[in-house]
C-alpha cells in the first residue's frame, strides 16, 4: 500500500494505516490528531502531485479496502465506499441494477478523489458530471476540539449540513475530512425502484478511431485538423457526439482522433460520418480508420492506459473556445521538436453538453461553460531527469502566453480542473498572470469553500499544497 502512482515521488510515512471500517477511520484520525502527526488519505492513489506522498506526511490512511457498492434503503440512494475504483463501481451498478454514473474512463481510479473533484467521462455530455448525481456524503471530520466524528451531509434543502455536501461537488479531495461513502441518486429520480435512480448506460459504445502517421502530416494539415475539430464542437455544444484528439509526440510516429456516440441514437453512423467528413476536410493526409461497436461495459472497462509507477508531469486547462491558430502552432512546434519524447501527449477532449446546463454556483465545480478539457502529459524513465518536466512547463507557459502562462478564466479559458492538480499554478515562476491558483480551480466558488473549510476543518487537519485554506 505504500506506493506512488507518480514515480516522481517516493512516499516515506511513519506508518500506513489500512482501514476496513468507519470505526477504524475514526480511530486513525483521532490518533493522528492526538499525537500531532500529519495525516493524508489514500483511496485509489491516482494523484498527479504529492498530496499523499509529501515528505512531511507521517500517517497515510489507506481506505482502498473500503470498496463496497450497495443500495441504501434509508437514503434511497446507492452507497459507494470511497475506496472503490471506477471499474468496481461500473460493474456493481450495471450487473446489480442496470445503472451507472457518468464517471471517468480509467477503471483503476478511486472514487474517493474522483467524485469530490467533480468527475466526468464519456457519458457526461448526456448525463452531466458525477456530482450532478451526488445525493450525499458520509465522512469523518475533526471539530474545533480536535475530536473526530462522523457526519452525513445531503443535498436536501433542509439539511443543516448541506454546505458540506456542496463542498464535495467539486471542492476536491483531501480538504474537509475522510470520505467513507458517497450516496448517489439523480436529482430528477423518483420512486423506490433502484433501477430508475441513476442513468441507464447505452447497450453499446460505437466508436471510430482515426490514426494519422506523423510522416504524412505537415504543419498546414495539422493546423487544419485541430482547427476543424475545435470549430465543429464550438458550433454544436449540445451534441451527443464526444471526441478526443490524442496528439502524441512525433517520436511515437502517429496521433489519433477518437470519436464516440451514445449507442442508443438511431443515426449513430450518420452522425459520426458527418463529423469525420467535416473535421478532416482540407487536411489532405488520409488517416487509417478503425470502427468498433462493443458492449458498453466491455468498452468502458477496457479503457485503462497507465498502471502507475513511472515519473510524469501533467498540466491541464478548460477552454471556452478552441485554441487560436497561434496556440495550435505552439502545440505543433513542441510535438515535433525532434526529440525522442515517447511519453509526451496532448489530449483535447470535448466537454459541454449536459454539463453546461448547470449553474456555476450550483456545485463547487465552476467550469460549467467549458467546451473542451485539455491535458498536457509527459512521462519519462529516470526520476532524476528534469529535462522533461521543464519541457512541459515551457510548453504550457507558451500555449497560454497571452494570459500569463496559465488558462486564466475569460473569453477563451475557464481555468483548471482540481482533479488534475498542478503545483506550478501556485509558483509565480510559472504562473505570471497574477491570478491565484484557487481562482483557476474554483473561480468565484472559492470564498464559500473557505467558509465551509473553517466550519468543518477549523484546525486544517486535512491539507496539502493546493488545499482550500480555512477562512480566518
Amino acid at each position: 500500500m505504500n506506493k506512488s502512482y507518480n514515480g516522481r515521488f517516493t512516499p516515506r510515512p511513519d506508518a500506513v494505516r489500512a482501514a476496513y471500517s468507519a470505526e477504524q477511520v475514526l480511530q486513525a484520525v483521532d490518533e493522528a490528531v492526538r499525537t500531532g502527526k500529519r495525516i493524508a488519505v489514500r483511496s485509489g492513489g491516482h494523484c498527479y502531485e504529492d498530496f499523499v506522498t509529501a515528505s512531511d506526511v507521517e500517517i497515510v490512511l489507506d481506505v482502498s479496502q473500503m470498496n463496497g457498492v450497495t443500495f441504501d434503503p434509508e437514503h434511497q440512494a446507492f452507497a459507494v465506499e470511497a475506496g472503490a475504483t471506477l471499474g468496481q463501481v461500473y460493474k456493481s451498478l450495471y450487473y446489480g441494477w442496470g445503472v451507472t454514473i457518468p464517471g471517468g474512463s480509467c477503471p483503476s481510479v478511486g472514487v474517493g478523489g474522483h467524485i469530490a473533484g467533480g468527475g466526468y467521462g464519456a457519458l457526461s455530455r448526456l448525463h452531466g458530471m458525477v456530482v450532478d448525481h451526488l445525493y450525499g456524503v458520509d465522512l469523518v471530520v475533526v471539530d474545533q476540539h480536535g475530536r473526530a466524528r462522523r457526519v452525513v451531509a445531503t443535498r436536501r434543502p433542509d439539511d443543516p449540513n448541506r454546505d458540506l455536501w456542496w463542498a464535495h461537488t467539486g471542492g476536491g479531495g483531501g480538504n474537509f475530512g475522510v470520505v467513507l461513502r458517497y450516496l448517489l441518486r439523480s436529482p430528477q429520480a423518483h420512486g423506490k425502484d433502484p433501477s430508475t435512480l441513476l442513468p441507464t448506460p447505452p447497450a453499446t459504445s460505437p466508436g471510430v478511431t482515426l490514426t494519422w502517421q506523423w510522416a504524412d502530416v505537415d504543419e498546414r494539415a495539422f493546423t487544419t485538423l485541430v482547427r476543424n475539430h475545435g470549430t465543429w464542437h464550438e458550433r454544436r455544444p449540445r451534441t451527443r457526439l464526444s471526441s478526443s484528439l490524442a496528439l502524441s509526440h512525433q517520436a511515437t510516429g502517429q496521433f489519433q482522433l477518437l470519436v464516440g456516440v451514445d449507442g442508443e441514437q438511431g443515426d449513430v453512423g450518420r452522425l459520426m460520418d458527418d463529423y469525420i467528413k467535416t473535421v478532416t476536410a482540407g487536411v489532405g493526409a488520409a488517416p487509417a480508420t478503425t470502427r468498433s461497436d462493443q458492449p458498453w461495459l466491455t468498452a468502458t472497462l477496457g479503457a485503462e492506459t497507465y498502471a502507475g509507477g513511472t515519473p510524469f508531469k501533467s498540466k491541464a486547462g478548460f477552454l471556452r473556445r478552441r485554441w487560436t491558430d497561434r496556440q495550435i502552432a505552439v502545440v505543433h512546434k513542441y510535438l515535433t521538436d525532434g526529440d525522442q519524447r515517447w511519453g509526451a501527449s496532448v489530449y483535447v477532449s470535448s466537454f459541454g453538453g449536459k454539463i453546461n446546463t448547470v449553474a456555476p454556483s450550483a456545485t463547487a465545480f465552476p467550469h460549467r461553460d467549458a467546451l473542451f478539457s485539455v491535458a498536457y502529459d509527459v512521462y519519462w524513465s529516470d526520476p532524476a531527469d528534469q529535462d522533461e518536466i521543464n519541457w512541459i512547463r515551457r510548453f504550457y507557459q507558451e500555449v497560454y502566453a497571452d494570459t500569463g502562462g496559465v488558462p486564466v478564466p475569460g473569453d477563451a479559458n475557464s481555468g483548471c480542473y482540481v482533479n488534475y492538480p498542478d503545483a506550478d499554478l501556485a509558483d509565480p515562476k510559472w504562473n505570471t498572470s497574477g491570478v491565484p491558483w484557487h481562482t483557476l480551480y474554483y473561480g468565484d466558488n472559492y470564498p464559500r469553500l473557505r467558509r465551509i473549510k473553517a466550519r468543518w476543518d477549523p484546525g486544517n487537519v486535512f491539507h496539502h499544497s493546493l488545499s482550500v485554506r480555512p477562512q480566518a
